[in-house]
């Protein structure tokens, strides 16, 4: 009977030593580990927070910097007003990187659909109402021309939204014959086509209702994103698409969709770019491909795709904002505003790589 309390006895001694390694061992590891991974995990899991940060930050800046002169209901409501078309055709670009590709179009078909709903108006004789559509109606074409090469054909987005902002482009220029419409002719004959450059004071905070469509579809595109499936199934195409294909999810339909939405609201942005400017141009919203991505990558967003928030691109469209609003009133040169946007593009991305490495 005493054989196995013999062996028993070292065995109890041994299990419970490697208990307490494994216990001690397991609080090293999480203190070691604490101040770090809770701020990538952090940032992982609320990939809009570095862009809020930031862009508080600059605003403290620059408002400690200048006091009223930026820190005034008016300097702040002309940020919103700046950035509105950047910040529409943002989540455009948005929707198409969180499923890991790109969308070099969005500025033309933004400024294609402008042109067709002013041109059906004044060369046509549409009436305002039915031109409009019209223009969203160009801006979901071109969408799902891009989703069904993307989807179908297999071709890389980068691509395929090369050859479509070059087609894009080019129609935009032939139908138009480099013709402006004028502010004052737009006033007089459709003014439904400039509602989004009129605007809402109170006090001395001036909102256009472009700047409301922006937060409305911000807003929108948001809940869409987070709190439904379809939102949830975009994430999912961008994280793993074959993962998301075997777990019952219709890839091909989901890029389509994601597309065919990109456009759309490229026409709107388009329809929001003549209340901006009054007119009709098809030169205007040159550098909108540009401004969009900046956006999104500065918001937070992963070129990845399969993580990013909505309002990350709204913080990084804000962002370029305030920099360009409070170093124009400092007196800079505009090529500093350049600069720091190159430096915050590139550090946003260097942050992304450190997150999705460690935390992903």
């Amino acid at each position: 009977m005493s054989e196995p309390t013999a062996v028993s006895q070292p065995a109890q001694e041994f299990e419970k030593v490697l208990s307490d390694s494994s216990r001690q061992l397991a609080s090293f590891d999480t203190d070691d580990k604490t101040a770090i991974q809770k701020l990538q995990h952090f940032l992982h899991s609320h990939p809009a927070g570095v862009p809020l940060i930031v862009l508080l930050l600059s605003i403290i800046i620059f408002g400690s910097i200048l006091g009223t002169k930026f820190f005034s209901a008016f300097s702040l409501t002309l940020i919103l007003q700046q950035v509105a078309i950047t910040g529409i055709v943002g989540a455009a670009q948005t929707l198409v990187i969180l499923t890991a590709g790109i969308d070099l179009s969005v500025g033309a078909i933004m400024v294609l659909s402008s042109v067709v709903m002013g041109q059906f108006v004044f060369r046509l004789g549409m009436p305002v109402e039915i031109a409009i559509l019209c223009g969203f109606g160009v801006g979901a074409l071109c969408g799902f021309v891009n989703g069904w090469l993307v989807a179908r054909m297999k071709l890389p987005p980068f691509i395929v939204t090369l050859g479509m902002w070059q087609i894009v482009l080019a129609s935009n220029f032939l139908y138009s014959a480099n013709e402006t419409i004028r502010a004052q002719d737009i006033s007089t004959t459709a003014p439904l086509l400039q509602i989004f450059g009129a605007n809402i004071r109170i006090g001395n905070a001036v909102f256009t209702y472009g700047v409301i469509a922006m937060v409305l579809l911000s807003i929108g595109l948001w809940y869409v994103l987070n709190k439904t499936a379809w939102g949830r199934h975009v994430y999912a195409v961008g994280d793993d698409p074959d993962a998301a294909e075997l777990a019952g999810v219709n890839v091909k339909k989901m890029l389509m969709s994601v597309y065919v939405l990109s456009g759309l609201i490229c026409a709107l942005a388009g329809w929001a770019l003549i209340g901006r400017i009054g007119s009709v141009s098809p030169t205007a919203g040159q550098f909108a491909n540009i401004e969009s991505i900046t956006a999104v990558v500065i918001g937070g967003i992963s070129l990845f795709g399969g993580r990013g928030s909505i309002m990350g691109m709204l913080f990084g469209a804000l962002i370029v904002g305030v920099f360009q609003l409070g170093l124009r009133l400092i007196g800079t040169d505009p090529q500093w505003t350049y600069l720091l946007i190159g430096v915050l593009i590139i550090a946003a991305v260097a942050i992304d790589q450190w997150i999705r490495k460690v935390a992903g």
